[in-house]
């Protein structure tokens, strides 16, 4: 073989290789190039939230970590909670990343990659005489939650199988556009207690703890968080599993747990967890 043909050979090689590895990034087909568009409701704090202009939040550097751990860049766009999935399926983010619990209803119409273990909390006015303990508590009051949430159903369930069967006063939900509204009304007495994450309560008490409390005592149904993927979509489902598992490895990933206080699922979790399809 002349020295011009294995030349060649070696260019042409190298050019196929390329294009394999090419192939192989593109094989999840995220909206832009080195992008990972994702879409939170940046009203929730600790998870995500607004900080002098800037995303913040455990969600946020933990997104941040995944998709550097894929190679790219994540690109948060604030949305409202209601309107996330819509968003997601009409193409607008590549990921929902808002400390989004996983349900069966959620997955007959997007996917979702479990990332941690969270529940649910009750906040009353400190000093008040209601002080629920547990969801059972409210029947007959004036409960205000977040738009949009995966409680609002359990809520609503608990006071037509418990609450009214019982013979007891219905609960009174009010439902607000984000959590700091709903932690307004409480405030001003628009409603006599809150229910919102277990991580957020221990948020607002960190702001506001001279004026409300955690009233519950445990977790209400515990529920794994999860990352939203358009449905159907295989490759972005590996390649953002493989990107978390690649970042679960760095020393980063222990820091930001440890700085948030937050809990990973374990594999028991998981299987206990997770909705059966």
């Amino acid at each position: 073989m002349s020295l011009l043909r294995v030349i060649n050979r070696r260019i042409a090689l190298a050019a196929l290789g390329c294009t394999l590895a090419m192939s192989s990034m593109s094989s999840f087909a995220f909206q832009q190039a080195g992008k990972l568009i994702v879409g939170s409701d940046m009203t929730f704090f600790p998870y995500e939230y607004m900080d002098k202009d800037h995303p913040a939040g455990f969600d946020i550097e933990f997104m941040d970590g995944v998709a550097k751990a894929m190679g790219l860049k994540a690109e948060n766009i604030d949305t409202r909670f209601p309107n996330l999935i819509l968003g997601l399926q009409a193409g607008k983010f590549d990921v929902l990343n808002s400390s989004m619990y996983i349900t069966a209803e959620r997955m007959k119409v997007i996917d979702m990659v479990p990332y941690l273990k969270s529940g649910e909390s009750l906040l009353a006015l400190k000093g008040a005489s209601f002080q629920p303990k547990v969801p059972e508590d409210l029947c007959g009051h004036k409960l205000g939650s977040m738009g949009g949430t995966v409680w609002l159903k359990q809520m609503h369930q608990l006071s037509d199988d418990y609450c009214v069967k019982k013979g007891l006063q219905p609960i009174a939900i009010s439902e607000f556009v984000t959590d700091p509204q709903t932690t307004q009304a409480l405030l001003s007495h628009a409603v006599d207690a809150q229910i919102t994450d277990a991580a957020v309560a221990r948020g607002v008490i960190q702001k506001l703890g001279s004026r409300v409390v955690i009233s519950s005592n445990t977790l209400i149904y515990p529920v794994l968080n999860g990352f939203g993927i358009k449905k159907g979509d295989g490759a972005d489902k590996k390649a953002l599993l493989a990107g978390i598992e690649k970042f679960k490895k760095t020393p980063a990933y222990a820091a930001l747990l440890k700085k948030y206080n937050f809990e990973a699922p374990t594999a028991d979790d998981i299987a206990s967890l997770m909705p059966k399809q």
